[in-house]
Parts: C-alpha cells; sequence; structure tokens
C-alpha cells in the first residue's frame, strides 16, 4: 500500500514511570527515539501496552508534549486518545491535532457493553465533528479490552461519511480471519490496516496491510523491519519466525511486566520496572522466566539500549 500516513512498523510505546507511579518523561523518549533508531518506522502512544487508560487527561497530554519537548518526532506518532465519552476523546484528538500528530487511534465507547451499531457509528460521527478536521482517525479494534466489536459493516459506514478522515484500523484480535476481512473488504480503497498480532504480519502485509502495531515490537523492532522491507524470501521468512519467537517469550507471563522486565535487565536500569496498578510487577520466578525465554530468543541483546539505559542513569544520578 502507498500513501498510509503510518506505513511500516510501529510499536505500542511502553509508558515508563517513576517510583511514585508519575509518569517518567525522560524514559519513556529516551526509548522513543532508540526505537525509532532501531527498526520503528512510527510509535504508536498511549495504547493499551502504554496503559493510557490508567492515566488521567492532564497526564495523557503532558505525556504527548513531553514526548516533543524531548525531541520525538510528533509527525511519527499514533497516539490513543478513545474514552467512553465524547468530550474527552475529542478534546485528547484535538490536542493531539495541535502538537502535530497526523492521526489518533480511537477506542470505542468500552464501558457501554453491546452498543448497537447506529449507536457506535453516532458516537464515532459526533467524536470526528467535534474535532473539526486536520486529523487522520484510526478505528481500534480490540474487543477482547473493550467489549465492543467494530464489523465490517460498521466500519464501511464510518469510511462512506467521512472519506479521507476515517484512515485505518488496527486489529488487536490477534485472529487472522478478522484482519483479512478488514483488509479485503477496504485496503483497495486505501483504508490502512494495522495488525496487532505480530505472528500475523508477513502474512497481512502479503494481503495489502499498511504495517503493524504491535506490542512486541518494543524488542523485536529490527526484526519487524526486515520483514517489511523484505516481504518475501529467506531473510524475511527467517525475521518473521523471530517475530513469531519473540512474541511467544513475551507470552510466558503478563505481558506489560514482562516487557519491562527484559527492558530492565537489557538496560541494567531497575526504573523500567516501576507499573502502575492494577498492574503488578513480576515474581521472581516470573522475572526469570521471561528473561531465560528471550535470551533463547537469540534476539538479545538489543543493539545500543543498554548505553541508552546507561545515559538515563547517568543524566538522573
Amino acid at each position: 500500500m502507498t500513501g498510509a500516513l503510518y506505513a511500516g512498523v510501529n510499536a505500542a510505546l511502553i509508558t515508563a514511570v517513576h517510583a511514585d507511579l508519575s509518569p517518567d518523561h525522560r524514559r519513556t523518549a529516551n526509548f522513543a527515539k532508540w526505537l525509532l533508531a532501531n527498526g520503528c518506522d512510527n510509535l504508536g502512544v498511549l495504547g493499551t501496552t502504554g496503559e493510557a487508560n490508567s492515566f488521567g487527561l492532564q497526564e495523557r497530554r503532558t505525556i504527548l508534549e513531553e514526548l516533543a519537548r524531548h525531541d520525538v518526532p510528533v509527525t511519527r506518532l499514533m497516539p490513543g486518545t478513545g474514552l467512553p465519552n465524547i468530550t474527552d476523546t475529542v478534546e485528547l484528538s484535538r490536542h493531539a491535532r495541535d502538537i502535530g500528530c497526523p492521526g489518533v487511534l480511537v477506542l470505542p465507547p468500552f464501558y457501554y457493553k453491546n452498543p448497537s451499531e447506529d449507536g457506535l457509528f453516532a458516537y464515532y460521527a459526533e467524536v470526528i465533528e467535534r474535532i473539526g478536521g486536520g486529523l487522520a482517525v484510526y478505528l481500534y479494534h480490540f474487543p477482547a479490552q473493550s467489549a465492543v466489536p467494530l464489523t465490517v459493516g460498521l466500519v464501511g459506514r464510518l469510511i462512506e461519511a467521512f472519506p479521507g478522515v476515517v484512515r485505518g484500523l488496527k486489529d488487536s484480535t490477534g485472529d487472522a480471519a478478522q484482519t483479512e476481512a478488514y483488509i479485503k473488504a477496504f485496503a483497495s480503497r486505501g483504508f490502512e490496516v494495522y495488525p496487532g498480532g505480530d505472528s500475523l504480519f508477513q502474512r497481512m502485509l502479503g494481503l495489502g496491510a499498511a504495517g503493524c502495531i504491535t506490542a512486541a515490537t518494543n524488542l523485536s523492532c529490527r526484526f519487524a523491519q526486515i520483514v517489511y522491507a523484505k516481504r518475501t524470501g529467506p531473510e524475511a521468512d527467517a525475521a518473521q519466525a523471530m517475530m513469531n519467537t519473540c512474541r511467544a517469550a513475551a507470552a510466558t507471563v503478563p505481558l506489560i511486566p514482562g516487557l519491562r522486565e527484559v527492558i530492565a535487565r537489557s538496560t541494567g536500569d531497575e526504573g523500567w520496572r516501576h507499573i502502575r496498578p492494577p498492574h503488578t510487577r513480576l515474581s521472581a520466578e516470573e522475572a526469570d522466566r521471561v528473561w531465560a525465554a528471550w535470551q533463547a530468543t537469540g534476539a538479545l541483546p538489543l543493539p545500543g539500549l543498554e548505553e541508552a539505559g546507561m545515559m538515563l542513569a547517568s543524566a538522573e544520578a
């Protein structure tokens, strides 16, 4: 696909926090810059992996502003802005637009379960109209978390009603048939589909996906970039196999604290283990298990990440 705003490899950026659970802007920005230098084309910010819904409105605004202040290019960020109400979703979306982000990722209104298709259409339509233009809207399909699925029919209605504004969708189901259905229905019209499942990346690229937005690419981004650049052939196949292995390693423990643990051990930076409830740190057994699983993948060490962690520790000393 050509002309996609977020084409390529997008890591679902982890948000660092301090011991007092306040957002750690320096660590987050340094890690974001490392990702962009090591295989990521863009970054999904304040999504599920970034624990967006553990942060308040002002914290979310500030996290984005601080990424910009620390020289993370905002034109390469897709912030998550979806909340269960129209007002806050619009406020966060306008804020992202005003600091220069080209698009936002919008969850459905996830508090209310089993809404009608007409109700979901009305919600997204109201959000889009109130934003007032100048921003691409990407739909976030993750019913395992939101409990609110986005049907192919609903997506089609939104594309027809808001051409060029409803620009794409992230599908985090991990269901190949679901992701393929979106691609087959809409990719030929320039609609950008991003699988959230690492193991689906190469296959969905071949069908017309614009790229990926995944959690494990926080650590496997260089392999994902090979898949994106090569598409087919032995090198791409080997890189996709490595992505699969990395995702399996991440899945040996709860995902978000597990990724933090691997970053902490890779950098020697204890600060990466801090995490907001209801997520909790891994137990000692879990921490050893995920580290052993990642070591067994052959994906470690992560070039340049240890140095970035050391620079961070030095700056805070």
